[in-house]
């Protein structure tokens, strides 16, 4: 009888190794990564999937019965990205939400952080992202079970090698007021045994758990016992009474070599208590996991321990192309389908004055320089066949400014929670030189965006006032009355 399949998005991550070795004695393990297919792992497959692309995403996913997502869109992914982690995490979480339902995959995994307890109002943008992927993946009818964790404990751990790369480098500790918070460690092994336990199990299907290892720490004791670990490496601590989370996230990058976009929401995060509140799944698993200086000393020992964590072996090259994305209010009622007629009706008068834009009945657009209108700087082809009222798909087709790709794209996808409509550009070649483009095009693009964000706001805020005329009356047109009115 043929083994049923599970999907491991981020499966070259140092979770995903561990989640598939133990994952492959029971399942037919397929891991996704948007790099090399040839890296080492226990999966039977790797697969080379884009998640910012639902097409991607609806491929890889055919045939499989579960999905384990344990991915953090927090380094780049093209050589220009324009817009915030939590945007980026949404899309990729909505596709593999959308993708997943399609395929009549039972469950979606997600290992996600722990929460502040509900005293603590000020949750860090990273925190909140991190609930925001949960409901996301959730959001088109597949059962979600979600384990939250502060730090994993665990060879190239991002959060743990900051902390290993701070003692090795620093004779002085200077910590700040964050130092003192407290935090409840788990290693690795023990949320890659929870994640099996989890997997097909239907008891555990809907829930939410917080995970965490027996004991609770403050930071500066976690720093103080690493460096007891590491022989010779002890270092003296000097506390300070403030936050300084700013300098913080330059010098932890400084000194670890971390990128500031990975090292900003981890500091951002650190002022507040991550300590499991109910730890329930550990006790019906039996897996209550292993001390601190127990999990330190195993992931300093373990041989991966001293190959360079991805951040730093993986080449720039890599990124390419353009990946833009902006979160703007979306008019109570309205759609995503909505907002693309919307968009088109703006455009001309949106881009103007140094562009003109034509618009025609099946909204395929064209944007030409005023006073030239033989050869368009772009164009966008509407895909009627990949799109819905929650989401409006636009390849970019041809023009002066772009390179002829298969994968360049605009979309107007509504957030699951409805309120909010983000607009990305995917996979963008641009043929003008980088340097130029960088501070032509690229800004060009933000500035429109920004202002059909304003324009939208406008509109919320209008259809906010009493008596107002709900969505549909008068805006919620077919493309051939919208084109007829440009």
């Amino acid at each position: 009888m043929p083994r049923e399949t599970i999907v491991i998005a981020g499966a070259t991550g140092f979770v995903g190794h561990a989640v598939a070795s133990q994952l492959a004695e029971r399942f037919e393990v397929v891991g996704l990564t948007r790099g090399r297919t040839d890296t080492e792992g226990a999966w039977h497959r790797l697969v080379a999937c884009d998640l910012f692309s639902l097409k991607d995403v609806e491929q890889a996913l055919q045939g499989a019965t579960y999905v384990a997502y344990l991915v953090h869109s927090m380094l780049p992914s093209a050589r220009l990205v324009q817009g915030n982690f939590a945007d980026l995490d949404l899309i990729c979480a909505d596709n593999v939400g959308r993708a997943a339902a399609k395929a009549g995959v039972r469950q979606i995994v997600y290992l996600g952080g722990l929460m502040p307890p509900p005293s603590d109002r000020a949750v860090s943008a990273h925190l909140e992202s991190r609930q925001e992927v949960e409901r996301a993946l959730g959001a088109h009818g597949v059962a979600v079970t979600t384990l939250r964790a502060s730090m994993v404990v665990g060879p190239q751990g991002s959060s743990f090698e900051i902390l290993t790369k701070l003692v090795q480098h620093l004779p002085v500790m200077i910590l700040p007021a964050w130092a003192q918070h407290r935090c409840q460690p788990i290693d690795l092994e023990t949320v890659a045994d929870l994640i099996d336990h989890c997997v097909g199990n239907a008891q555990t299907f809907g829930e939410t758990y917080d995970i965490g290892g027996p004991e609770v720490l403050r930071y500066r004791d976690m720093i103080a016992i690493v460096g007891e670990v590491m022989r010779g490496k002890a270092r003296p601590v000097l506390s300070l009474p403030f936050n300084f989370l700013r300098l913080s996230r330059r010098w932890v990058s400084v000194v670890t070599g971390a990128p500031k976009a990975l090292v900003a929401p981890l500091i951002e995060s650190l002022h507040h208590d991550m300590v499991a509140r109910d730890l329930r799944l550990q006790e019906a698993a039996n897996l209550p996991g292993i001390t601190f200086r127990d999990a330190v000393s195993r992931a300093l020992l373990a041989p991966t321990a001293a190959k360079p964590h991805a951040y730093r072996r993986a080449p720039r090259a890599r990124a390419t192309g353009v990946r833009s994305v902006q979160r703007v209010d979306l008019p109570p009622g309205a759609t995503a389908e909505w907002a693309a007629l919307e968009y088109m009706r703006w455009l001309p008068r949106g881009a103007w004055p140094p562009l003109r834009v034509d618009v025609e009945d099946d909204r395929t657009s064209r944007f030409f320089v005023v006073g030239m209108h033989k050869h368009p700087l772009l164009e966008l082809r509407f895909a009627a066949d990949r799109s819905g009222s929650d989401r409006q798909l636009f390849y970019v087709t041809g023009g002066l400014l772009a390179r002829k790709t298969l994968r360049g794209r605009l979309e107007l996808r509504a957030t699951p929670s409805g309120d909010k409509l983000l607009t990305a550009v995917h996979d963008f070649e641009p043929r003008l030189p980088w340097f130029i483009y960088r501070w032509t095009q690229a800004m060009f693009h933000a500035w429109v965006m920004g202002r059909f964000g304003r324009h939208l706001a406008r509109i919320a805020k209008q259809r906010a006032t009493p008596h107002a005329p709900p969505p549909t009356t008068g805006e919620q047109q077919t493309p051939q009355q919208s084109a007829g009115r440009l």
